[in-house]
This record gives C-alpha cells, structure tokens and sequence, in this order.
C-alpha cells in the first residue's frame, strides 16, 4: 500500500477508529525511521501496566524510544506539541524498563524522539522527526 492508499484508508469511510490512525501514523513513522538510516528494534512495545514505546529503535549505537503523535490537521494540537513534562518523564521511565529487560544501555546511550503526524484534508501527509526532544 502507498501512501495514497494509506491516506485513503484513514481519511475514506468516515468511520475510522483513533487507534486505526494510531497505527497508520506509526507506519509512516517507522518508515521514515528506517529511510533515516534507523533500525526499529520494537513496534508498540509494552511494559506491562507502566505504560508502552511506540517505536524502540537504534541509530548507530544509540538506542531511540521514539513516541508517535498522529493528528488530522485543523482538529488537535499540532503534533509536536505532544511532549509534556509529565509525558517526558513517562518515556524516561519505559527506557529504563526497556533497558532492564534487553541488556543494558549501548555505548552511545538513550535518546528521547518524537515523530509527529500531520494528515491535511488533501495530499500527502506530513511526516516531522525531531530528535532528543527529552
């Protein structure tokens, strides 16, 4: 499926479920991950009632627990205003959980991004990573 047809599928039927855009959103941001040169190591991954990682990745030595925000245009904040402190603080805790259960940190260490999701009406969405937002 393109992008078109992803786009279609979110935005066709109406009906679409939060979860359903969830997904398409951390599809495209795990594609643009791996474009980037990225390797994603986990999708969704959860730890138990604490909480879950949308994307753990690494980049070179660096291990990258990426948090995901997909929105359609015009109706929520924009995306990347998604990482609160409180939210910060949450991807810090599911690192370290990560960390406890694969090994250790690698030489390069941890890093906190954000791959925010902006679906306009028309065209092509619009895919923005930024690293270490926390």
């Amino acid at each position: 499926m393109d992008a078109r047809q992803d786009t279609q599928a979110v935005h066709g039927g109406g009906g679409q479920t939060r979860g359903a855009l969830g997904r398409y959103g951390e599809t495209l941001a795990a594609r643009r991950l791996t474009q980037s040169g990225m390797t994603v190591l986990a999708r969704n991954w959860r730890a138990g009632r604490t909480g879950e990682i949308d994307i753990v990745a690494r980049d070179g030595d660096t291990l990258v627990v990426c948090e995901v925000k997909t929105r359609r245009a015009g109706t929520f904040q924009h995306p990347m205003a998604a990482i609160t402190p409180a939210k910060a603080g949450r991807l810090r805790r599911l690192a370290e959980r990560w960390l406890q259960e694969h090994g250790g940190a690698p030489p390069g260490g941890v890093r906190i991004d954000l791959v925010g999701v902006l679906l306009p009406q028309r065209g092509a969405p619009v895919v923005e990573h930024v690293r270490g937002v926390a």
